[in-house]
């Protein structure tokens, strides 16, 4: 379904605010404190998932004052017949820079997991000398997939229909410094 831009901005402005912005750059703060006790020494490679990823490996990573680099892989989950889809890579990370690697996924969220399963058993495949994932938000339901899970979680939010710092509103709002959900969903 796409929305007019009209729809957009009604949605923003009856939007509940679940986080503001403030507590968002906790949350990055929380995170990036984590990530330098456990990979300061590491080298690790961060490998943002995108495009939701983008905004949270840019507040992350910018908060990091050690080596790393950075690269980033782009998969989604195609809703075949089959049941559970597949991977559809729009851009794989090259095997040569996992082997061997500590490599640290980043995304917006972590929401029923299907794609981070799929993304980890494809990483972990290449070998790598450690795989963790770091999330801004973690949605809290029932439906999680069977093996989603990220070592790292900034904050925490409502099982709705949730947007900015990354995750969109129809490809809408990702921009947005704070979390909201939309009205009634």
């Amino acid at each position: 379904m796409s929305v007019s831009i009209e729809q957009a901005h009604a949605v923003l402005r009856e939007a509940d605010c679940l986080h503001d912005a403030a507590s968002v750059q906790q949350a990055y703060d929380r995170v990036a404190a984590a990530l330098t006790a456990d990979y300061a020494q590491r080298n690790p490679l961060l490998l943002c998932v995108m495009i939701g990823g983008v905004q949270a490996t840019a507040e992350i990573s910018g908060r990091l004052q050690f080596p790393l680099e950075i690269d980033y892989l782009h998969a989604t989950r195609y809703r075949g017949a089959t049941e559970g889809g597949g991977l559809e890579w729009k851009r794989r990370p090259a095997p040569e820079r996992i082997r061997g690697r500590h490599i640290v996924v980043i995304d917006d969220i972590l929401d029923e997991g299907h794609t981070l399963v799929a993304i980890r058993a494809e990483l972990q495949a290449l070998a790598p000398a450690s795989l963790a994932v770091a999330v801004l938000a973690e949605k809290h339901h029932q439906r999680r997939a069977t093996g989603a899970h990220a070592e790292y979680i900034g904050l925490s939010v409502e099982d709705r229909y949730v947007f900015g710092c990354g995750m969109d509103y129809h490809e809408y709002w990702r921009q947005l410094p704070a979390i909201y959900a939309v009205k009634g969903l």
